[in-house]
């Protein structure tokens, strides 16, 4: 049963964005309902793998200490793949894991459960398997939440429900998603014993590996693949822009399969054990899918609000989720100080978020969803190219030697002089 009492804040979803936001708040002695339709915090999240700690490092002192993290990532791996070959940048530091710099593979529902503890420690009150029908709203004002034949009242409603957010749609803020700005994500956890994972990926122990993938396992299409390596597991799958998807010959669970058995991938997962199968939409708009995020009583954060940044080499959305988490609690609290929870008052949110790296980060690399949307030689004709100067470059076949240049112009003018020239400008003007 829920609770009839008033609140002063009601979160919307049992997400990192969710629980961080109302963490924050009860610490600061606000009564807070957080509300996650799943049956914990964590049971419907499987996105990406991989968190950035400089903003929960922020919120937790002690969060490398405290919290179920998985691998410290100090190898880099970004590749060109085509069915045959792979084409990797492997790049291996101990910057990676400098504090304030260091990032770490998680498993969400693990580490969601964790952050869903620490806010009720700090006061907030969860209630799991209840879904949120819709918004309470007096006068253009809202007021709390619907579930079921129950109403909730509250001054601020933060609204951390995920990409698809539906009530961000029922009350206007944003329109229905379209195609070309979310992804669909299939991802596999499959289980190794860690000496396994740490002799084939080259990791110390407690190190890990981040890799991400452009090529085959998006079908040639906008999208890609990633791995990241747990203590015990590798988080495995694939992401494919959903306005691409109509176009394939191949469904999300066939390209997954299929990057599975690549030959660069097979020996890595042998004896691997499948623990989890999920899937997820993810956003990929950019700036330009950022819907209205502040009204009369109400705030959107995390995915929800569209915060997430796919730059090819990394994917950030669980970092913007805590720094737009700890700029939403900011403008609540100073919304509860001055008794004004309208739009006017809460227009705060949007100054914190403007001065941190969310909105400064996607502002700077508001161009680039468009520049991978509409270069699809990115996805296969590049990939090709990299294996094609390679193998030239390579193999040996008792063959009287060309000069390097000419073998290597040869693979170029098939994709033409001048694609590449229009490609590289592009590029660099949108980063």
């Amino acid at each position: 049963m829920m609770s009839d009492d008033r609140f002063d804040v009601i979160i919307v979803g049992g997400g990192i964005a969710g629980t961080v936001a109302g963490y924050l708040l009860a610490r600061e002695g606000l009564a807070v309902m957080l509300v996650e339709r799943g049956n914990y915090a964590g049971s419907k999240n499987m996105t990406g793998g991989r968190i950035y700690s400089y903003g929960l490092g922020r919120i937790f002192p002690n969060f490398v200490q405290e919290a179920p993290l998985e691998r410290k990532i100090t190898r880099e791996k970004i590749s060109l793949m085509t069915a045959e070959s792979n084409v990797t940048l492997d790049f291996y530091s101990e910057m990676l894991g400098l504090p304030g710099s260091d990032s770490y593979s998680v498993l969400r529902g693990v580490f969601d459960q964790w952050l869903a503890e620490k806010a009720e420690e700090a006061g907030v009150q969860l209630v799991a398997g209840i879904r949120i029908d819709d918004l309470l709203v007096r006068e253009g004002k809202v007021c709390g939440v619907i579930a079921g034949n129950d109403e909730l009242e509250a001054d601020i409603t933060i609204l951390a429900d995920g990409v698809n957010s539906l009530l961000a749609q029922k009350i206007g803020f944003c329109e229905e998603l379209k195609p070309h700005q979310v992804s669909v994500g299939v991802k596999e956890v499959i289980g190794l014993p860690a000496r396994v994972i740490e002799d084939r990926f080259g990791c110390r122990e407690k190190e890990g590996t981040a890799w991400l993938f452009a090529g085959t396992p998006s079908g040639g299409r906008s999208g890609g693949g990633f791995l990241y390596t747990n203590k015990e597991s590798i988080s495995l799958g694939i992401v494919c822009t959903l306005s691409d998807l109509v176009n394939g010959t191949k469904s999300v669970p066939q390209l997954l399969e299929d990057f599975k058995q690549h030959p660069v991938l097979e020996p890595l997962l042998t004896g691997g054990e499948l623990i989890e199968y999920s899937g997820h939409m993810v956003p990929e708009g950019g700036l330009a899918m950022v819907p209205r995020i502040v009204g009369d009583g109400i705030l959107v954060v995390g995915d929800a609000a569209g915060f997430c940044l796919n730059l090819g080499y990394a994917v950030r959305g669980m970092d913007f989720a805590v720094v737009s988490a700890e700029c939403a609690a900011k403008a609540v609290l100073a919304a509860k100080q001055a008794q004004d929870y309208s739009e006017a008052s809460l227009t705060c949110y949007q100054s914190f978020l403007d001065n941190s790296c969310v909105m400064k980060d996607l502002k700077h690399y508001k161009n680039f969803p468009h520049f991978l949307e509409t270069t699809p030689r990115i996805f296969n004709r590049y990939p090709q190219l990299a294996a094609d100067m390679l193998t030239d470059l390579f193999v040996v076949n008792g063959q009287p030697a060309e000069p390097i240049m000419k073998k290597m112009l040869r693979h170029v003018k098939k994709v033409g002089l001048t694609n590449l020239a229009i490609d590289g400008w592009k590029g660099a003007r949108s980063v």
